[in-house]
């Protein structure tokens, strides 16, 4: 079952594309956070969702707002992804121990060995404000997450 909105998100700490380590509670205090997470790198349906929030970056990574991408891949694997995408935001492994933050936030399909489609929208307290979980097949409308964010 999926973090409720109320609820304090959990604080995780994963690699990025780059190697490097992003913390959810680096942002308490100081932006809003877009927390999604997706199946998998090279896929269809993550490529469109991810090079349509790519496409509209100003909106997710800004002054205000950060987005966080989360997926069961290898940070090497990130890494190419985005290179080949050309997403400038956080991709962040959550390869191991495998699934461990998509678990803390209900989301981790353990029959798949993946991430099903949360998004989270946290606010500078860290309390989730908005969420939706899709299945694997269903893609996401970002226009909901910016609706969200506009509430903060």
């Amino acid at each position: 079952m999926a973090i409720e909105v109320g609820a304090k998100a959990p604080d995780f700490q994963l690699k990025n594309q780059h190697g490097e380590s992003v913390r959810l509670s680096d942002f308490r205090g100081e932006k809003n956070v877009v927390l999604l997470f997706y199946p998998f790198a090279f896929t269809g349906v993550c490529t469109g969702e991810l090079c349509a929030l790519r496409d509209e970056l100003p909106t997710f990574v800004n002054d205000d707002v950060q987005l966080l991408a989360v997926s069961n891949d290898s940070p090497f694997s990130l890494r190419v992804f985005a290179e080949q995408e050309g997403l400038e935001y956080p991709l962040l492994s959550d390869f191991w121990p495998h699934g461990e933050t998509s678990r803390a936030y209900g989301v981790f399909d353990e029959d798949k060995g993946c991430a099903v489609r949360g998004t989270f929208v946290i606010d500078k307290e860290g309390v989730v404000r908005w969420t939706v979980v899709n299945g694997l097949p269903d893609a996401r409308d970002l226009n909901d997450y910016a609706k969200a964010l506009e509430t903060l």
